[in-house]
């Protein structure tokens, strides 16, 4: 379980990050992301019943979780992640959708320090 400091939990928050955040596509997931001031990292999961079965939901929410807490070791601050699952999330290996979406948040923390120089 992701500590409730770095979850976004209000519905006006997923509202901004979906809609003001740079999109990045994956295979597999659509992945948000806004940037905040120096506040803790935030993610927050939308896994809709596209997806699959109320356990096929579930698992698909505790590994975007579990790439969450890795993801907060490395990018501990300043931004606003959510995780959109697509219809072909379930059937991907755990090291496939754990690479593309560390990928995708790898990406946008290159092209940050690109831009900012």
């Amino acid at each position: 379980m992701l500590a409730r400091a770095n979850r976004v939990v209000s519905a006006a928050d997923y509202k901004v990050t979906v809609r003001r955040g740079q999109r990045i596509a994956t295979p597999h997931a659509m992945v948000y992301i806004a940037e905040r001031d120096a506040a803790p990292a935030r993610f927050g999961f939308i896994v809709s019943k596209a997806v699959g079965n109320s356990v096929t939901r579930n698992l698909i929410t505790r590994r975007f979780r579990a790439i969450g807490r890795e993801a907060l070791e490395s990018r501990p601050v300043g931004r606003d992640v959510v995780i959109r699952a697509l219809p072909g999330s379930p059937e991907v290996s755990w090291s496939n959708l754990r690479g593309e979406i560390l990928n995708a948040l790898d990406n946008t923390a290159r092209q940050d320090k690109a831009g900012k120089r």
